[in-house]
């Protein structure tokens, strides 16, 4: 593996200054039924927050990943791509190989307390989930979101995970001081799609008894409902069904979001599709044929759909966060330049 090359820089011709070098990377395995087959690395990372690249389209500059690779194993995973900067497998490597960056909680600490800091928006969960299974084990949300929380710094975490329950307290004293946005992942509830889709992640059901359960904890949380997967999960039956659970979930919004397929997911993804179903096959090439997103027309067809179903259903707008409520110091040094996160949605 290639660890060394893993640079600051999104742009891989320039090689200047390596995140974490290979002499402090670990290699553990761990004999239990739920890590089976998992090879953790554990690095000390040289930073925490990245910059998201320009082009992206994402409505926040910051992000917080403590992981690479994830064990949910989504067959559609925008970030396989990623794994191939390590001279890591794609495929099953992106599923089994997992980067934990065990000093996340103290070198996150240290960046915020950087008079550089300006209390910027840090988005998590945005490149591959923090609540994965890893975080059982390695415990470090409860130290980032602490350390969030002490500078009421605002925040966002997007998840499929159950294990963000676990936290629940962190995030209500963190709501008390800044904005906090959380948004579980839901794309379909049809239980054989989601078994050969998300086979590492909690079943539909439990992620939207997770949104219940932030909502009765006055923790207003939103469903992202992706991916709408064309030809599987888009027949208007299931986006009925899919949004009247969300409805029930108690969930203060729903934002859909179509497939995309990017290198690295893309070659995967239609590797399954072949195998599961091959029929889709030629139709998905033409869909895709002009990159990595459906056509516009597609994507308009989904969201119209969608917003019609919330509308019925009685799903409101997400309802705003609590005001940051610290004073921050007039800076004193230029604002922070960071390290830019490799790949986005």
């Amino acid at each position: 593996m290639r660890w060394e090359n893993l640079t600051l820089e999104s742009d891989h011709s320039r090689a200047d200054t390596a995140l974490f070098g290979a002499d402090a990377v670990v290699t553990r395995t761990f004999d239990t039924p739920e890590f089976a087959g998992i090879t953790f690395h554990e690095i000390r990372a040289r930073s925490i927050i990245n910059r998201v690249p320009g082009a992206s389209r994402m409505p926040f500059e910051w992000t917080v990943n403590p992981y690479r690779g994830c064990s949910h194993a989504c067959v559609y995973c925008f970030a396989r791509k990623t794994h191939s900067y390590l001279d890591l497998d794609t495929g099953l490597g992106f599923d089994s190989q997992i980067v934990v960056k065990v000093n996340a909680p103290e070198l996150l600490r240290r960046q915020l307390s950087s008079r550089r800091w300006l209390g910027d928006h840090i988005a998590m969960g945005t490149n591959v989930d923090c609540y994965q299974r890893a975080e059982g084990r390695y415990r470090l949300m409860p130290g980032i979101l602490a350390a969030l929380r002490d500078h009421a710094n605002p925040y966002s975490i997007l998840t499929k995970g159950t294990l963000i329950l676990r936290d629940l307290d962190l995030l209500k004293q963190s709501s008390e001081v800044t904005d906090v946005g959380i948004s579980v992942s839901v794309g379909f509830v049809d239980p054989e799609l989601w078994r050969t889709v998300e086979p590492g992640t909690p079943a539909p059901e439990r992620r939207l008894d997770v949104v219940r359960t932030l909502t009765e904890h006055g923790l207003g949380c939103g469903v992202l409902m992706a991916p709408v997967i064309p030809f599987l999960s888009d027949h208007p039956a299931q986006l009925r069904a899919t949004v009247r659970a969300i409805a029930a979930s108690g969930a203060t919004s729903v934002t859909p979001l179509v497939l995309h397929l990017r290198p690295g997911a893309r070659e995967w993804f239609m590797a399954w599709l072949g195998s599961h179903h091959p029929h889709l096959v030629r139709r998905y090439e033409r869909l895709y044929a002009d990159g990595a997103y459906a056509p516009k027309w597609y994507q308009r067809r989904i969201t119209r759909q969608v917003h019609d179903l919330a509308q019925e259903y009685g799903i409101g707008p997400t309802r705003a966060g609590m005001t940051r409520r610290i004073s921050e110091p007039a800076p004193t040094e230029p604002a922070m330049t960071e390290p830019t996160q490799l790949t986005l949605i």
